[in-house]
């Protein structure tokens, strides 16, 4: 039984530094008809309930810990059985919002995690926050890059805990390494690829962003 990649988009806001803005956020399911990976099931937990359709979730992942991406980590948590994993210099992030309650789990650059016979290896990409992550699924040819690398760019960094320069070499140094045919799944809208991004690294970099 193969693995698929399935997307869901949610709707929700996103907070911080003293500003909320509405946001789209992509929601990613790996699996079988059997068992199932979840990446970031922001914003709606009985829409993520309903997509994944009672299969058995081995674990929620999350490629970083701002709070769109986590505010409805909790209940999801609970509608799921799911095991929940963040990257420890996130841990701020998460309090923020869960001050009395913790991840299950710490993810660390090179972790793995088995689903439907494949094979997600979690890469340390800091920069949008210190402990962004994204999953590298080899076997398909896909990345979900998070909020670090997206269509036209990297993710944001001109909030609290961001910095330009170490997300300019996470992405050169972790992500542009990859094979050029590589599928990139963002956290927010359209997906691309690494070799329609790395050609414009130089870009960014003299933009600034």
């Amino acid at each position: 039984m193969s693995v698929r990649i399935e997307n869901l988009v949610t709707s929700g806001t996103f907070s911080l530094d003293g500003g909320t803005w509405d946001v789209d956020n992509n929601v990613w399911i790996i699996g079988n008809d059997s068992e199932v990976i979840v990446i970031d099931p922001a914003h709606n937990p009985a829409a993520v309930a309903e997509a994944v359709k009672g299969r058995s979730v081995k674990a929620i992942l999350l490629t970083h810990g701002h709070d769109d991406h986590i505010r409805a980590v909790g209940e999801t948590r609970q509608l799921l059985g799911a095991p929940v994993y963040l990257h420890e210099a996130d841990r701020m992030l998460w309090d923020n919002v869960y001050p009395d309650a913790s991840p299950d789990h710490a993810i660390n650059d090179g972790d793995t995690f088995e689903i439907a016979g494949v094979t997600l290896t979690a890469l340390h990409t800091p920069g949008h926050s210190p402990g962004s992550v994204c999953f590298h699924l080899e076997s398909e040819g896909v990345l979900f890059s998070g909020d670090t690398l997206f269509n036209g760019g990297p993710g944001a960094t001109g909030r609290s805990y961001s910095s330009f320069e170490t997300i300019i070499d996470s992405i050169k140094s972790r992500l542009l390494t990859l094979p050029p045919e590589t599928k990139v799944n963002t956290g927010h809208g359209d997906s691309t690829s690494i070799g329609a991004e790395a050609p414009h690294l130089d870009e960014w970099i003299a933009r600034g962003h």
